[in-house]
């Protein structure tokens, strides 16, 4: 799948390119999964993953939680912060 939104980001963060990647999955100690589908940028920090994929969906999976997401408004930063 090709980058259907731009990329945009404002967090200062540095994020790598994933795209090479069909989906990413997280599995927790509850039995709980969260797969991401064609995923394309990148941040791992001490507190967990951001990911942004081709849809522009934003996603957060910290650590010791299951799952955050959001789709930023058209022209707004994926992330922020």
């Amino acid at each position: 799948m090709t980058n259907a939104v731009e990329f945009k980001n404002e967090s200062g963060l540095e994020f790598v390119d994933i795209s090479s990647e069909e989906w990413r999955e997280y599995s927790f100690p509850g039995g709980e999964t969260v797969r991401i589908l064609d995923p394309l940028q990148l941040y791992v920090s001490d507190n967990g993953h951001r990911i942004f994929d081709s849809a522009g969906v934003s996603h957060y999976v910290p650590f010791g939680w299951v799952h955050l997401c959001w789709r930023s408004k058209d022209g707004s930063a994926h992330f922020v912060k």
